[in-house]
């Protein structure tokens, strides 16, 4: 919920670029503060990474079996002051770069569009430089200075930023100092219109009234972005199995490369297939893609975004049911190699067979989170565009609750009934059964997508097929 609150900060008092510099402030500032050391002497250390580095290098006056108090009270502080920069930095990062193309260029919507693209090709190039840079540097040399290293990278960013400030458009941003106010009575509104539709139907409240474009900004903006965002969590809810029960599945299959090297992969180090899919994928969708469907649309950016999301959704379906046949292979060797009841042995599959559903999620990530971004950045009032944004991002923060409520109800429901879905020993758990339980959820939500988005009706013109 913090870039909520990063959104409105910006939306309602300071603008984009000023909650960037305070982001990176939060980041980077450095200040005295006493040391946890045997000497007197004080050490000069930043807070966040900063903050980190010192906490990982500076040793304890005593070592505690369980660690001090004020060292752990310090290290979830710093982690606090990151994710309060990240809620600062990433919804009006990525709104002041989109702001950058006006509605009044005739360019602007495939411009923008375009750069909603490069902006996840370069940001998974980061994810990817630091999964493997930081990971041998961890390894080899301490996290003390993993945290130096991120420290000093996010220093040159800001640097980097601050060297353009004479040259962004920034000015033409609309700031509404009380977004909060209107933003609380905005949900307000929503909900009692909701509840009207659902419990007081009558005949003034058709579908078209959840749907119709308003004169009034706020109220029927939201009324219409709710549908998509309630739909959408599923897609998070599938996502998010990627840095979960994916993970844990591969922890259990063999990892590794060749028959006689000795290497053996991290069952996270297959999360970077995401990454590599993106990396791959964006510019075949931004320089291939686009143009050949812009020849048959006439859309300036090939597809409109609720086409783009929607698609997204379909690929992460497959995935899920890719998935759930890959675990299903995965039991039966379990079975014939006599290994269920040996759960710290490895199964005599390769991990390698994990890596098309990794890919087919990184592909639908191409087409659905980039396209709610753009969706969310486009669909609400120009004063509000960093709230939209952290609404976007809010759903994979909700999507990751519910998948974990899931899990947590369908583990209750099969202990009563047997053997959990979820049991320790995942030779006798059933991912297969959840996965391809989540495919057919997530099939539903295509449809019910479908059915929101072809009564959509755009804020601005020039999306109107859906």
């Amino acid at each position: 919920m913090l870039p909520l609150l990063g959104a409105l900060a910006a939306d309602s008092w300071i603008g984009r670029y000023r909650a960037i510099v305070a982001a990176g402030v939060l980041y980077l500032v450095r200040e005295y503060l006493p040391a946890a050391q045997n000497s007197k002497n004080y050490v000069r250390y930043g807070q966040s990474f900063g903050m980190l580095t010192v906490s990982s290098m500076v040793p304890p006056r005593q070592p505690q079996p369980g660690g001090s108090p004020s060292r752990a009270a310090f290290f979830y502080a710093t982690i606090y002051m990151v994710a309060l920069a990240q809620g600062f930095h990433k919804p009006n990062a990525q709104a002041l770069g989109a702001d950058q193309f006006p509605r009044s260029s005739p360019d602007s919507i495939a411009s923008r569009s375009s750069f909603f693209n490069w902006l996840h090709f370069a940001m998974w190039w980061g994810f990817i430089v630091a999964v493997v840079g930081l990971s041998y540097v961890q390894d080899n040399v301490g996290w003390d200075a993993v945290f130096g290293a991120s420290w000093a990278m996010m220093l040159a960013s800001m640097s980097l930023f601050l060297l353009g400030t004479g040259m962004y458009r920034v000015a033409e941003q609309p700031r509404d100092r009380r977004a909060l106010a209107r933003l609380t009575r905005t949900f307000a509104a929503t909900a009692r219109t909701w509840t009207d539709m659902v419990f007081r139907r009558s005949a003034a409240m058709d579908d078209e009234c959840l749907l119709r474009p308003k004169e009034q900004e706020g109220k029927g903006v939201m009324v219409k972005l709710l549908p998509i965002w309630m739909t959408s969590v599923v897609y998070a809810m599938v996502i998010v199995q990627v840095s979960t029960l994916f993970t844990k599945q591969g922890s259990t299959m063999d990892r590794r490369i060749g028959a006689t090297t000795g290497l053996v992969v991290p069952p996270t180090a297959l999360q970077s297939f995401v990454g590599l899919a993106i990396i791959a994928s964006v510019p075949v969708y931004d320089r291939a893609f686009v143009p050949l469907a812009r020849r048959v649309t006439k859309h300036p950016s090939g597809i409109t975004m609720l086409q783009r999301i929607g698609a997204g959704m379909a690929i992460a379906t497959v995935a899920m049911a890719v998935a759930g046949l890959v675990e299903a292979a995965r039991l039966r060797e379990a079975r014939d190699a006599s290994l269920v009841d040996r759960p710290g042995v490895a199964v005599p599959m390769s991990l390698w067979w994990m890596v098309p559903q990794y890919v087919l999620l990184g592909l639908a990530n191409v087409f659905t989170i980039v396209g709610l971004e753009e969706f969310f950045y486009d669909q609400v009032p120009d004063a509000l565009r960093s709230v939209g944004l952290a609404l976007c991002m809010s759903i994979m923060g909700v999507g990751s609750y519910a998948s974990g409520v899931l899990v947590s109800a369908i583990d209750w429901a099969t202990r009563r009934t047997g053997e959990s879905w979820f049991s320790d020993n995942l030779n006798r758990a059933h991912l297969d059964y959840f996965y391809w339980a989540l495919a057919g959820v997530a099939a539903l939500e295509v449809l019910v997508f479908f059915y929101f988005s072809r009564r959509y009706v755009y804020t601005n013109k020039r999306d109107l097929v859906t």
